[in-house]
């Protein structure tokens, strides 16, 4: 286990950086032309980053970035 202090402003640029990459993966993993394999990696790294995420954002916001079942099923 790794504790690291942060101020505010270093919490929201963590946050931003956070869902700019999740927004970035989901739109990728909608992308037919990107194959199967593929995605099945850019899934398995959307979950180890939204699990970072859930110790930044609001309930709200962490519900808004829960993988859709649709996009589930590369594996």
């Amino acid at each position: 286990m790794l504790g690291v202090l942060l101020s505010d402003q270093e919490v929201k640029e963590v946050e931003f950086v956070l869902k700019r990459e999740l927004e970035e993966i989901l739109l990728d993993l909608s992308d037919p032309r990107i194959d199967e394999v593929v995605k099945l990696v850019m899934e398995e790294k959307y979950e180890i980053i939204y699990g970072i995420y859930k110790r930044f954002g609001t309930p709200e916001d962490k519900m808004k970035y829960v993988l859709p079942k649709t996009k589930r099923g590369y594996k």
